[in-house]
């Protein structure tokens, strides 16, 4: 139990050393990340098994697991040093306050505070989403890799974070798991059209990441049986009026 409280301060300093050596040593990346994920799933790990509230420790690992392989992938095509430095130091904040949060909600309930995690959740989500839509489309355009394989990865992340997004919201995956293949299949149906624009990798992701954020946001109030006319067209209306605004001011190539 010691070594468990220190682990949300331990794990993300680790972390951070660890993309600061893919930082100097970039060849290092792919050994970086499988550290990075092993050292998280001990965290998590760990949390679960010590838990009596719940011990199904891959729902913890999706969310951090995927923000941290998004960062090192949308790192990759920065040139900017500053950038890169600012995406390790936020990704280290957010692992610090996700696995704090974890810890209280399995190990000390008492101390955790309602609706973190899904606050947490849901602007992690989105911003994983939007690095790994821009990395995908950096792939895309720097080294012409198959649709099919591109499309594959996209239907993966779309899954895991829709997925993430469910159990967060303590939804029976059973009644959203018609929700989250047609949200996929909505997600890799429109990277796949805003793929033959001429934006560059960080739009191209932008607008995908707004179309995730009305679709995912529609799905879960259907899920929670909160969707009215109202939510509807505030997710269409907010979605539409920023997709014009980045459509309008983006730099054509």
């Amino acid at each position: 139990m010691t070594l468990n409280r220190f682990l949300p301060l331990f794990i993300p300093l680790a972390i951070y050393a660890l993309a600061e050596i893919y930082f100097f040593y970039p060849k290092l990346i792919y050994a970086v990340v499988i550290l990075i994920n092993l050292l998280i799933f001990f965290a998590v790990g760990r949390f679960s098994l010590a838990s009596q509230v719940d011990r199904e420790w891959w729902n913890y690992l999706i969310l951090p697991a995927v923000m941290a392989t998004a960062v090192i992938a949308y790192s990759v095509f920065l040139s900017s040093k500053f950038v890169i430095q600012l995406l390790l130091v936020l990704n280290s904040g957010f692992l610090y306050f996700y696995l704090r949060q974890i810890y209280y909600y399995l190990l000390n309930p008492s101390s955790y505070e309602t609706f973190s995690l899904e606050n947490i959740s849901s602007y992690a989500g989105w911003f994983s989403f939007f690095l790994l839509s821009a990395a995908i489309y950096g792939l895309q355009s720097f080294l012409n890799l198959p649709i099919f394989f591109l499309a594959l990865i996209m239907l993966a992340a779309a899954a895991l974070i829709i997925y993430q997004i469910i159990w967060v919201n303590k939804i029976e995956l059973k009644k959203g798991l018609p929700y989250l293949l047609v949200g996929c299949l909505i997600l890799v149906e429109l990277w796949w059209s805003i793929s033959f624009l001429p934006f560059n990798y960080n739009i191209s992701g932008l607008c995908l990441a707004i179309c995730f954020y009305a679709v995912s946001g529609l799905i879960k109030n259907k899920l929670l049986d909160k969707l009215d006319a109202a939510r509807v067209k505030m997710y269409l209306i907010l979605g539409s009026v920023s997709l014009f605004l980045i459509l309008f001011t983006a730099k054509w190539l």
